[in-house]
């Protein structure tokens, strides 16, 4: 565990989340290497900085996530959007706009989704402070 990755907030929607697929990742990873590698390289391509930035697409990452409600999806972007330097407001309000878009579902995996980026971004804060 990195000093980043310092636990202040336990969220059964973030670490917790990832935790129990990474085993389940790599064992599907095993049987088609070539289809996660070409998938890599689309996430690599999809989040490099353009006239967005990587903090931006991972909110959105974070929006859809929500709408489809992955919780997968939630964990992996509320957790990349704080390393890309996003607010809790910022993930509050990118959030705010699924209960337009879906509704009544996205208020629940919303909350799933703020939860966990506040675990990633109190990790973060206190790996700061640390060093």
């Amino acid at each position: 565990m990195t000093t980043t990755d310092t636990i202040t907030h336990a969220s059964a929607h973030g670490r917790e989340v990832l935790r129990d697929l990474s085993p389940l990742h790599r064992s599907l990873r095993g049987a088609i290497p070539e289809v996660y590698k070409g998938f890599g390289a689309l996430s690599h391509a999809a989040f490099a900085d353009g006239a967005l930035d990587r903090r931006m697409k991972e909110l959105i990452a974070l929006a859809i996530g929500v709408v489809e409600g992955c919780d997968g999806c939630i964990a992996s972007h509320a957790q990349a959007a704080a390393r890309a330097g996003a607010t809790r407001q910022e993930a509050a309000e990118a959030i705010g706009v699924t209960f337009l878009m879906q509704g009544g579902p996205a208020t629940i995996h919303g909350a799933r989704a703020y939860d966990a980026f506040c675990e990633f971004a109190d990790g973060i804060e206190a790996g700061a402070k640390q060093a």
